[in-house]
């Protein structure tokens, strides 16, 4: 039986960074950890209810979290930031206040920026929200596939393989279907290997998205 791995954790300190920036005591370590996933799911919900739609979503690659003694700084790295600025519902200043209900009293102070990211299309989160959302749209699977790897094309990726795997439009069984363009060679330490995996909820069940981008080599 094939002994699977995390793309990201198996290049950590490598080629993938951390996305968290903290010191903590052992007996502190597991809080800080359920406050750091709760900042990044009130992040994607606030996203996903006033941003995410049908012509558009929400571009977040990932978020970036750094403690100090008396201060959160959270980077939200995104394709798309004028979706988050031009909101209509107050944008940055909603999405603070949001954010800063989650934290515990202690933590008074909190730092929110955005990161441009020059090439949104050579990220897999964002390929995956795509993908996700024209399946949510009733679109061919196959269909939505292509259209992503050509709007990879434009990231300047040496290789992307997608996989789709459920009741793939409509079907009464579920199956797997997977397509790749170029190299992706997930087994080479070095190669700086993106990945993402996004669940759509689709009219016939779940369908899990699995993105892999290679860029280059170290």
């Amino acid at each position: 039986m094939g002994q699977k791995i995390n793309p990201l954790g198996f290049r950590l300190g490598i080629t993938q960074n951390h996305r968290s920036y903290w010191f903590a005591e052992p007996n502190e370590y597991s809080g800080l950890c359920e406050g750091d996933e709760r900042i990044r799911n009130c992040i994607k919900s606030y996203v996903r209810e006033h941003i995410r739609n049908s012509s558009n979503y929400g571009g977040i690659t990932h978020i970036g979290i750094e403690r100090k003694t008396d201060l959160i700084r959270i980077e939200i790295h995104t394709g798309f930031p004028a979706l988050l600025v031009e909101n209509r519902n107050r944008g940055m200043d909603q999405l603070k206040i949001n954010v800063q209900s989650t934290l515990d009293p202690v933590n008074k102070r909190l730092g929110l920026s955005l990161v441009e990211i020059p090439k949104p299309y050579g990220e897999p989160n964002i390929l995956a929200e795509y993908i996700a959302l024209q399946l949510e749209n009733r679109v061919a699977s196959r269909r939505t596939v292509r259209k992503a790897i050509e709007l990879a094309k434009k990231g300047d990726v040496e290789g992307i393989k997608i996989q789709i795997s459920g009741r793939l439009n409509g079907a009464e069984m579920a199956r797997v279907e997977w397509a790749r363009e170029g190299r992706v060679p997930s087994q080479t330490i070095r190669a700086r290997i993106n990945y993402c995996y996004y669940a759509a909820q689709t009219v016939y069940g779940v369908l899990g998205i699995k993105v892999w981008i290679f860029k280059n080599e170290e």
